[in-house]
């Protein structure tokens, strides 16, 4: 169905790239204005140019509260409202594989961007929209890391699984506002933060990306890889009237691996019996 979104406003952060430009380009396919915020000006700025007088970029640190205040000034400057609120920007942290050496030395900046992040973005937003009256859509960008507990990248971890509270507290907060608020949690999602290959030769880029999906999708029923536009079809739905009375929600779009284990053990423990005892 065209014109998911015909009449509404959004803002993306983390819109110049990933799973947020997948979703700033589904957004205004979708018949939204969209403002793309991002701290990448270089990508940006012809990201706008592309899509046209749709949607404009600008340039924001989703942890300084000054720079996302101006940001929804500049939204209700240049679109006249605010329907939508999509805080997708996120950063990883240092990737160390055992955390009793993980030196925590990026953890302020991981939970500034990660967590206070979506936090200054829901108030300043749904303040905006209180005042219009109209209610609106909250969107925040969670994580599997967020749901399942795990090994490794702590400071990650915990900035995800507050997002995951939050947007559930912030949804019985701002509900009497007509304001809904809701968080996506993606998987194994090809983007750059997943890849691992910085630094790589290019040359070895395409092998490291096969080894590293077969580890991926070890523990995921659906043997694929997520593709953004996985993720921004999702927050495609939370954004459009077809999810009017869905709130506190979470929607992990993960292939499968929240559901639960896929191996089939008691398969595994039969063949062992055969094998040993040969019946």
């Amino acid at each position: 169905m065209a014109g998911e979104l015909e009449g509404k406003v959004a803002i993306v952060t983390g819109g110049a790239s990933g799973i947020g430009l997948a979703t700033v380009e589904l957004f205004v396919a979708e018949g939204a204005r969209v403002v793309i915020a991002d701290l990448d000006r270089a990508a940006g700025d012809p990201l706008a140019e592309r899509l046209g007088p749709a949607s404009r970029f600008f340039a924001v640190d989703v942890s300084k509260r000054a720079e996302v205040e101006a940001l929804v000034a500049f939204t209700a400057e240049q679109f006249g409202t605010l329907d939508v609120m999509f805080n997708n920007a996120g950063i990883s942290c240092a990737a160390f594989p055992d955390f009793l050496y993980d030196t925590l030395d990026d953890f302020d900046r991981v939970v500034a961007v990660n967590l206070l992040g979506p936090i200054l973005g829901t108030q300043i937003a749904a303040r905006a929209m209180a005042r219009q009256g109209t209610g609106g859509s909250i969107i925040n960008t969670a994580s599997i890391a967020g749901i399942l507990a795990g090994q490794a990248m702590m400071s990650y971890r915990v900035t995800k699984a507050g997002v995951v509270h939050f947007t559930k507290s912030a949804a019985i907060d701002l509900a009497r506002h007509e304001i809904r608020v809701n968080c996506i949690a993606p998987g194994h999602i090809q983007t750059a933060m997943s890849a691992f290959e910085e630094g790589s030769a290019p040359e070895n880029v395409t092998l490291l990306a096969k080894e590293i999906d077969s580890i991926y999708l070890s523990n995921q029923p659906l043997k694929r890889r997520g593709l953004p536009r996985d993720v921004a079809e999702a927050a495609l739905f939370l954004a459009s009237d077809r999810s009017r009375f869905a709130t506190g929600t979470v929607m992990p779009v993960e292939g499968g691996v929240t559901a639960g284990d896929p191996v089939n053990h008691l398969a595994d423990i039969l063949g062992a019996r055969s094998r040993i005892l040969g019946d």
